[in-house]
């Protein structure tokens, strides 16, 4: 496992070019969404069942544990896939290196849509997190469908004398460093979110890494740390139980699991955060396969029971179109790199 180093961001690192430079919401998720319903609906064609088929059943690499998000909607996709197509799709989990041992045997498995990747928020932002990848994450890959997005939510112990955004950075502001943010995960989206969010407010916090997002939340429910980004998922009962205090949502709307909560972005214009989770084959995958792969997790995500699971949980359900979803893989690299220069962080 690499080992990180956090450089802790000061307010000697927030020059005006960042904050201008600092991300614009990109493909318009809501748009991309858009293009998703207006998509043909194409029946499979004879040689992309033949190529599917194959004799063997379609694996679903997942670079993360069992139990997580990303397990969660793969395991979901592919039951669903399953039945469209009328063979196996199963999930296999390979977690290590931010997701990097996945996606490094999908870009060198045949494209033949044998064997597909999983994938989430970290694999575009580790092409600035890593200086050397064993892949390239955007020409080794064959993009297939963005399945969701979960936003996150800013929550605080509930001793924190601020109760909302604009009394957060007030505090942040007044007294530089003394604030604190339990990190989960160095690199993945919740951990950029933090610090896009003082890249763009010009506030000094110091990141807490922990291994893993349970540690984290711990400490910030015991009051040892102070603030966290975190999932919807995971921090829902903690609110509902009065045992953590929600400061803002990461999406543009208010969330209705929060009520009361603002958007952040209300506060700070153009801040938005949400974790993804998409669908990937080898590059080089014929267009049958890839068009035949995209339907299947499509329809998946239209069925009524499939569609009410996740938005119970936070999610919005995609689908969006192969060439939709591979535009937006290419501006949420461009959109993370900032964040992730200012953030220090860096694997070794």
């Amino acid at each position: 496992m690499p080992v990180f180093r956090l450089v802790p961001s000061s307010p000697s690192r927030l020059p005006s070019i960042a904050r201008r430079a600092v991300v614009r919401r990109l493909g318009a998720v809501a748009g991309l969404a858009g293009l998703a319903a207006c998509a043909l609906v194409l029946p499979l064609s004879a040689a992309a069942q033949a190529q599917l088929a194959g004799g063997k059943p379609i694996r679903i690499l997942v670079g993360a544990p069992a139990g997580g998000t990303t397990d969660t909607l793969a395991r979901t996709i592919a039951q669903e896939m399953s039945q469209e197509l009328g063979q196996p799709v199963v999930v296999e989990n390979r977690p290590g290196a931010g997701g990097n041992i996945a996606a490094d045997l999908v870009a060198k498995s045949a494209p033949d849509g044998s064997t597909l990747l999983m994938s989430f928020t970290s694999h575009t932002i580790n092409a600035t997190l890593y200086k050397k990848l064993p892949f390239d994450p955007i020409q080794d890959f064959t993009p297939i469908t963005l399945v969701a997005t979960v936003p996150s939510v800013l929550v605080a112990t509930p001793k924190l004398p601020a109760s909302n955004v604009p009394e957060l950075i007030r505090l942040a502001r007044a007294e530089p460093g003394k604030l604190n943010f339990a990190i989960g995960s160095v690199g993945s989206s919740l951990h950029m979110a933090g610090d896009m969010f003082k890249m763009m407010t010009g506030t000094y916090i110091v990141n807490i890494p922990y291994k893993g997002t349970a540690p984290a939340l711990t400490d910030v429910l015991a009051g040892q740390c102070d603030l966290m980004f975190a999932s919807t998922i995971n921090v829902l009962p903690h609110v509902r139980a009065g045992k953590l205090k929600v400061l803002g949502v990461t999406s543009p709307a208010p969330l209705p699991q929060f009520p009361g909560a603002a958007p952040i972005g209300n506060t700070v214009k153009g801040f938005e955060s949400s974790a993804w989770f998409g669908l990937f084959g080898p590059a080089g995958m014929p267009h049958e396969v890839t068009q035949a792969l995209y339907q299947a997790a499509r329809k998946g995500l239209e069925a009524p029971a499939v569609r009410k699971r996740l938005e119970n949980d936070g999610a919005q359900p995609m689908g969006t179109p192969p060439e939709a979803f591979a535009a937006f893989v290419k501006q949420d690299v461009k959109r993370w790199a900032a964040v992730v220069r200012y953030s220090g962080a860096s694997p070794e």
